[in-house]
C-alpha cells in the first residue's frame, strides 16, 4: 500500500476552500459520476468510495453510473458533451485521457474538462497465475525471448495504462508480448484465472484486491521505488528496467462549467480528500490515495501529454 500523505493535504485543501465563494444553492438535484470502465475495478472502487463520501459532505446523492467502451472514450466523450452545470461528472485516468486524442480523432481531449483534483495515483503492476512457471521479472523476459510475440498479456483496452506499461516495459526488456485488450480490469481478472491470459496488467491497488483468495502473483511494480505496505514486492528497476507507469485518476467536469459551481465541486474534493473516514475506507480497499488541486492536475496533465505524444511517435499502439 502506497503511503497516503494525509497532511500533506492541508495546505492544498485549505486554499481549495478558501479561492472563490461556492453555489449556495449548488447541488440542487444529484450528481451523477460517471466511470469509463466496466463496474469491480479500481477505478470504480475508488469511485464508489468516494461518491458516498461526497455525498455525505454535501448532504445530497452523488452516484456512480458506468459507462465502459473504446478504452474509456465512451464515458468521457458522453460527459465532455454534456451539460456544464455540474451534475455530471466523469473519474479522468491517465494515460487514458492522454492516450485516446494521441491515436485516434476523439471527441474529446484533456482540455475538455474542468478539471476538480486528483484522488488516487496506482503503480503499474504485471501478474501471473500463482502456479505459472513464471515467478520474477526476470522470469517474464526470460520468457518472452524465448517465443517472441506469443505470451498473451490482458489489458483494459488499446491505450489503457496497462498497455503503456507493457509497452514501456517491452522497449525497456527488449522484448515481445502478445497484445489482448479488454473492456476494463475486471474481465482481465478473468480471464488470467481461466488461463485466457498469461500475464495481467493492473495497476497495484487493484492487482491486490485481485488476489484475495485466489492463486495470483504480483511480478513487480512500476513505481520509482518499493511501495510501503508491499515492501516484498521489487521495482522493475531493481530488474534492470527502470519504468514508473500506472494510472492518476482525478475528477473532471464538462469544460465551461460555472465558476461558482467548480469553486463548490472543488471545496467538496478537497473535504474529501482530507476526511480521516475517506482515507480509512481507501486505504482497507488499496486505492492509493493522492491530491493534487485543479490547477496543479492542469499542469500535470499538460506536462505527460507531451511524453505520450513522443512515445506514439516512436513507437504507435494502436491495433
Amino acid at each position: 500500500m502506497m503511503p497516503m500523505t494525509r497532511f500533506a493535504f492541508a495546505a492544498a485543501t485549505a486554499a481549495a476552500i478558501l479561492a472563490t465563494p461556492a453555489a449556495a444553492d449548488f447541488p440542487e438535484r444529484p450528481i451523477e459520476i460517471v466511470v469509463p470502465f466496466n463496474a469491480g475495478g479500481g477505478t470504480d472502487i475508488m469511485a464508489r468510495i468516494f461518491a458516498e463520501h461526497l455525498t455525505e459532505h454535501f448532504d445530497s446523492p452523488v452516484v456512480v453510473v458506468n459507462r465502459p467502451g473504446a478504452g474509456g472514450e465512451v464515458g468521457m466523450a458522453e460527459v465532455a458533451e454534456a451539460e456544464p452545470d455540474g451534475y455530471k461528472l466523469i473519474v479522468i485516468n491517465t494515460p487514458n485521457v492522454l492516450t485516446i486524442p494521441t491515436e485516434r480523432d476523439a471527441r474529446f481531449t484533456f482540455e475538455s474538462f474542468d478539471l476538480l483534483g486528483t484522488i488516487a495515483e496506482d503503480p503499474g503492476t504485471l501478474s501471473v497465475s500463482g502456479e505459472d512457471a513464471i515467478e520474477t521479472i526476470e522470469d517474464l523476459v526470460a520468457a518472452a525471448k524465448d517465443a517472441p510475440g506469443t505470451i498473451p498479456y490482458g489489458t483494459a483496452g488499446i491505450g489503457s495504462a496497462g498497455h503503456i506499461a507493457v509497452l514501456l516495459f517491452e522497449r525497456a526488456a527488449g522484448v515481445e508480448l502478445l497484445h489482448i485488450p479488454f473492456s476494463g480490469s475486471a474481465p482481465v481478472r478473468t480471464a488470467l484465472l481461466n488461463g485466457d491470459v498469461r500475464v495481467a496488467t493492473a495497476n497495484l491497488g487493484e492487482a491486490l484486491n485481485f488476489s484475495e483468495g485466489v492463486s495470483w502473483r504480483i511480478l513487480g511494480v512500476m513505481a520509482s521505488e518499493r511501495v510501503a505496505g508491499e515492501p516484498d514486492l521489487p521495482t522493475f528497476a531493481e530488474a534492470g528496467y527502470p519504468i514508473t507507469a500506472g494510472s492518476l485518476r482525478g475528477l473532471g467536469a464538462p469544460a465551461g462549467t460555472p465558476d461558482d459551481v467548480l469553486a463548490t465541486l472543488r471545496e467538496g474534493v478537497a473535504a474529501v480528500l482530507s476526511d480521516e473516514d475517506f482515507l480509512a475506507a481507501s486505504e482497507e480497499a488499496n486505492v492509493p490515495i493522492r491530491y493534487l488541486d485543479a490547477e496543479t492536475y492542469a499542469q500535470t496533465l499538460a506536462t505527460s501529454v507531451e511524453g505520450i505524444e513522443a512515445l506514439w511517435a516512436e513507437s504507435p499502439w494502436r491495433e
